[in-house]
């Protein structure tokens, strides 16, 4: 059973009493600039699910750069070198509720091109991963704007949409979001 105690020891409980930690995350685009989600729930909330971009916790020791290569390893099986990142591109701290808890996750994005596409596969899943995450899709930014359910960061599709004409060498700040509010596109310098 998937309970809070699974958010695991790299969400530490900070002063306000809110857990949190550090993250790196990765937007992989395609040759046809789809992006790369994973679509995941909250078990304690089941009929709730988002989609997001791969990534997770930066371990004790480990850089931004290679947290988000192992989280590409083990999240969708995609093995890339450092130069194969660019960015960072984005940060953002993201604050939400996930096994009844209230979370916050301040989080560092980079991007990476597979212009070849690759088939994801969840062999490095975890078993608490296996709990909660649902699947994994290449998305258009046309799709993920038709999406029904929730895209994090919300402003995803646009951000998606900028770095396929090329980025710019800016890192953009999104500042806090609560992750049930969007963001403002014009935080993406547009």
């Amino acid at each position: 059973m998937v309970t809070s105690a699974s958010l695991g020891p790299d969400w530490v409980r900070g002063p306000d009493g809110v857990r949190h930690r550090r993250a790196a995350r990765v937007i992989v685009l395609d040759g046809a600039d789809r992006v790369l989600l994973v679509r995941g729930h909250d078990a304690d909330e089941p009929d709730r699910s988002w989609w997001f971009t791969v990534g997770g916790g930066i371990d004790p020791g480990e850089s931004d750069v290679e947290a988000a290569l192992r989280e590409l390893r083990e999240e969708v099986g995609l093995a890339l070198v450092p130069e194969d990142l660019v960015g960072p591109v984005l940060t953002r701290a993201g604050i939400f509720r996930f096994l009844a808890e209230t979370c916050r996750q301040d989080e560092v994005f980079f991007v990476a091109r597979v212009d070849g596409g690759h088939e994801p596969t969840d062999a490095g899943w975890t078993p608490v991963e296996r709990d909660v995450l649902d699947e994994m899709r290449w998305l258009t930014t046309a799709e993920l704007r038709a999406e029904t359910r929730e895209v994090f960061p919300t402003v995803l599709p646009d951000v998606v949409d900028a770095l396929a004409r090329g980025w710019d060498g800016t890192v953009r700040h999104l500042g806090t979001q609560l992750d049930d509010e969007p963001s403002d596109p014009e935080e993406l310098g547009r």
